[in-house]
């Protein structure tokens, strides 16, 4: 298995591969228009051979005030074919794609999902922080996890995804 950046040429793979995980296009519709309008900031694809079998995603997220000192994005979706589930795949792309958002020089990678999934990659409810989510959401299903240490401590507010994100 390879995971590399999406290329043009991985687009419908991609799509198919998320409207397959979730049995549904929502999330794929999501992918596709963040892409279209280019606000995506990584986007990974795992390849067995030539096929794509898994994705994840990143757009920007702010916290409060806008601050260009302030990175931050989101994880939304992490996505692998039902049929190479619960082989790692999904935690191999988390792990790499937080690797590259690292590097990349962002400070805090943001998650809706499952406490006991995310804890082990190291995220924390978002409310340890006062860092609340723009939506209805149970505040531990709201995570962070700060890639700068020490980041987090002096911005509590509302973190608001992509507006997007509000239309899928």
């Amino acid at each position: 298995m390879l995971i590399r950046p999406e290329m043009p040429h991985d687009i419908a793979a991609i799509r198919d591969v998320i409207k397959k995980a979730f049995d549904r296009p929502t999330e794929a519709n999501l992918v596709d228009i963040l892409r279209d309008r280019n606000v995506l900031t990584l986007s990974l694809v795992a390849t067995e051979g030539d096929c794509a079998i898994g994705h994840i995603a990143f757009s920007p997220v702010t916290v409060g005030k806008e601050n260009s000192s302030f990175k931050a994005v989101g994880l939304a979706p992490v996505a692998v074919l039902p049929e190479y589930q619960r082989r790692g795949i999904g935690s191999q792309l988390i792990e790499m794609g937080l690797k590259k958002c690292q590097k990349a020089g962002q400070n805090a990678v943001f998650v809706l999902g499952s406490p006991g999934f995310y804890a082990r990659f190291g995220f924390v409810a978002a409310a340890t922080y006062g860092i609340s989510y723009e939506g209805d959401v149970p505040p531990e299903a709201f995570m962070v996890k700060e890639l700068s240490p020490g980041i987090l401590g002096d911005r509590p507010g509302i973190a608001h995804y992509q507006p997007e994100f509000q239309m899928c």
